[in-house]
């Protein structure tokens, strides 16, 4: 995804979001998202969710949909400025939900989720660079390494077969 979400995290009484430096013996030294980043430590007592880690739940009971594919659909749809804020009415919340993933599960995902969402977004939108060539590169790179892949059982089997043969 063109977010790269595995160093960004929430952390539990701490507003915004955080970037993750290094561990420490006792946590892990952080940096806020923000104008001026300040950097401290988040102790092993504070609950830490990686934003990489999180998704939302769908209508379909056995799937999830990760944070950074749904923060992928705001950016296609919407850009880096959304039409809701955090402190927009839960109705509005629901339509922008809606429209982003038309199918998540409106009695598991709330309001407070679709808030978090608005938040942490425009916070990524604005200090986590997007990386549109991202998607086509892996493409690029996984081409080549199916296609050695597909070759190299090919390649293998006759030898397998001159070795049944020989005994």
């Amino acid at each position: 995804m063109p977010f790269d979400l595995r160093e960004i995290a929430s952390i539990a009484g701490m507003p915004g979001l955080y970037r993750i430096i290094a561990p420490t013996r006792s946590g892990i030294i952080v940096e806020s998202l923000a104008e001026k980043p300040a950097r401290s430590v988040a102790q092993a007592r504070n609950r830490v969710s990686i934003l990489h880690e999180i998704s939302m739940y769908t209508n379909d009971e056995e799937s999830t949909v990760p944070l950074e594919e749904i923060f992928d659909r705001v950016r296609t749809q919407y850009g880096d400025t959304l039409p809701v804020t955090s402190k927009s009415s839960n109705q509005e919340l629901a339509k922008f939900m809606e429209s982003v993933l038309p199918d998540y599960d409106q009695d598991r995902v709330y309001a407070s989720d679709m808030k978090k969402l608005v938040q942490w977004y425009t916070l990524v939108s604005q200090f986590v660079t997007y990386k549109e060539t991202a998607a086509t590169e892996e493409a690029a790179v996984e081409a080549p390494a199916a296609q050695e892949e597909a070759e190299a059982p090919a390649k293998e089997a006759p030898k397998k077969t001159k070795a049944a043969a020989k005994k």
